[in-house]
């Protein structure tokens, strides 16, 4: 039996034997965490269309190059600058101008508005108010990196494992929908989260040395096929 003091931080207790934001950062990457993540490809579902993604190893391709650039130089590096202070109204426009794809960044705003709403009931603080009254009086758009930013900073959780939750829930989404659109198998999607550990690892530690100026320096080759989605005949994703 578990006693009232292993929950609440007595002797022996979960929270005294750990960080205590680890939950909470579970909480806050769970696949299951209601923000609509699980109806956008960013833009995989295109290179399906056309042939270039359809298996396991052609959808770790992409995956791999998605992490290194778009969540890398954009996501990531938002995120870091939040955690140095950068205001999050110069920063949220510096993000709406640099998601060129209208539904990439449809999807960051949807996302991130759905992630506002629910830190506040469940994650409340003073910066996170802050981002949804800049939201509110439409100085914002409220992005997701940022949204989770806030509350990620406000639980006291530090940069590196915040870069790396956030890399992670994004991978672990996006192999989701990509085990339903190509099909794959769920082992083949295990393998693919296994592998993408690599890369966010790799992408934490790149973040950490980029410059003001990397702030969107992304793959042109991403940005078309997100663009191209907007027509594309027949889908299964928002983006």
């Amino acid at each position: 039996m578990i006693s009232t003091d292993s929950i609440t931080g007595g002797p022996g207790s979960i929270t005294g034997a750990s960080s205590s934001y680890q939950l909470a950062l579970q909480q806050l990457t769970d696949s299951a965490l209601p923000t609509g993540a699980f109806a956008h490809s960013l833009g995989f579902e295109g290179y399906i269309e056309r042939g270039l993604i359809h298996d396991e190893a052609t959808f770790g391709t992409w995956l791999s190059a998605f992490v290194a650039q778009q969540l890398t130089y954009s996501d990531a590096l938002a995120i870091r600058f939040f955690y140095e202070g950068l205001p999050l109204a110069q920063l949220d426009s510096q993000l709406s101008a640099q998601l060129l794809p209208r539904q990439v960044r449809e999807a960051s705003i949807k996302m991130g508005t759905r992630l506002l709403e629910i830190g506040q009931e469940v994650f409340p603080s003073p910066a996170l108010e802050l981002y949804r009254d800049l939201v509110t009086a439409g100085r914002a758009a409220g992005h997701q990196p940022l949204a989770f930013a806030v509350v990620a900073r406000s639980l006291g959780v530090p940069l590196p494992e915040a870069l790396a939750a956030y890399l992670f829930a994004a991978v672990t989404s996006l192999t989701q929908n990509a085990v339903r659109a190509i099909p794959l198998g769920q082992n083949a999607g295990q393998r693919l989260l296994r592998k993408a550990a690599d890369a966010v690892a790799a992408a934490v530690e790149e973040v950490q040395h980029l410059a003001p100026d990397d702030f969107g320096a992304i793959s042109p080759g991403l940005e078309i096929s997100q663009m191209r989605h907007e027509r594309q005949r027949a889908r299964m994703f928002m983006s």
